[in-house]
């Protein structure tokens, strides 16, 4: 795929655009986002996805259209169990309601950075080292397998208590009050470090590890890093909105981890075969490439769409007849506050 520089700058370009006019919208403005507000941005950023992938589908080749929606689905199911983790943050670091949005912002600003760089480290990685596919495949692999241990064992995700977080908690003089994004503000004297500074720490950290699942993943489906790019930047976008408009939904997606997990498996396996194919390890075969079938990528566009179908039915339908100590028991989630 020939990706002009023109092309790449009106998209990081227009990325950077929507992220400022964000930031500068909340910031002069905190609030609780509306139902209204929240439906008309999320429909907004989703048809642009849509349109996006329709202009690289005709303009370069639906095969290339297949991989961006294949890629922007997978991206965003795993996004959306990224907002799991941001609700438990913010109900248990006590984030007052009208200034949750702007913690979001700063949570996708940190999500699109630290993919950017995994990004670039995964395409030189996979352009120098064939290999490399069967270190993302197992580690995808492996990713499934613990999701479903985690889920049969019903533990609760607790991401506040993590060493980084109780290190900052305990080393910087943190006072009570948010005061939005200001980070250290001066109380009877003292200069004290604003709760929102370890909100940020916990999302950023949160942000790092989904990145080392999220990127592997879409480098299973396609090897374009534009494509990788814009799946990931159209993942993100609107995730701020879909977390006041879902609410109290999420929590009621009680398979998720496990769709999640067969999605992730099913990509795996996908690395492991191209790996293969490609093969040039000495060991494997006498370092000549492996004749296995490879998975198409409308194969797998197909796979994702029927998975989480399953899985958004399947939640809905068994969390109906279960209580909420049930669900919370199952999902380990927190309302938001």
């Amino acid at each position: 795929m020939e990706i002009s520089t023109l092309e790449w700058a009106l998209t990081i370009g227009i990325t950077c655009a929507v992220l400022l006019f964000d930031v500068f919208v909340i910031a002069r403005n905190p609030h609780e986002p509306s139902f209204r507000e929240c439906a008309v941005a999320l429909s907004v950023y989703i048809g642009a996805a849509v349109v996006f992938g329709a202009w690289i589908w005709a303009s370069h080749g639906h095969d290339l259209g297949i991989e961006f929606y294949t890629g922007w689905l997978t991206e965003y199911s795993l996004s959306i169990d990224n907002l799991f983790v941001f609700i438990i943050l913010m109900a248990a670091l006590r984030v007052p309601r009208e200034y949750q949005q702007e913690a979001l912002m700063v949570g996708i600003i940190l999500a699109l950075v630290f993919r950017g760089i995994f990004i670039a480290l995964g395409y030189q990685l996979i352009e120098n080292f064939s290999w490399v596919f069967y270190a993302f495949g197992a580690f995808l692999v492996y990713t499934a397998v613990t999701l479903v241990k985690s889920y049969r064992s019903h533990e609760d995700e607790h991401p506040e208590n993590s060493r980084v977080i109780r290190f900052a908690q305990s080393h910087l003089n943190v006072g009570e009050e948010y005061r939005g994004l200001k980070l250290f503000y001066r109380l009877n004297g003292a200069r004290v470090v604003s709760p929102m500074l370890i909100v940020i720490i916990a999302l950023g950290t949160t942000d790092l590890l989904f990145a080392l699942d999220s990127i592997p993943a879409i480098f299973g489906i396609t090897q374009e890093p534009y494509i990788v790019f814009t799946a990931n930047v159209f993942a993100l976008m609107g995730l701020r909105q879909l977390y006041f408009l879902l609410g109290g939904l999420l929590k009621r997606l009680v398979y998720l981890s496990l769709g999640l997990a067969f999605i992730l498996a099913f990509i795996g396996v996908k690395l492991v075969l191209h790996a293969l194919h490609e093969n040039e390890l000495p060991f494997i075969n006498g370092g000549e490439p492996v004749h296995v079938p490879e998975i198409s990528s409308l194969l797998s566009l197909g796979v994702i769409i029927v998975t989480l179908a399953v899985t958004a039915t399947g939640s809905l339908l068994a969390s109906r007849k279960m209580s909420e100590e049930e669900i919370t028991e199952r999902t380990g989630k927190l309302e938001p506050e």
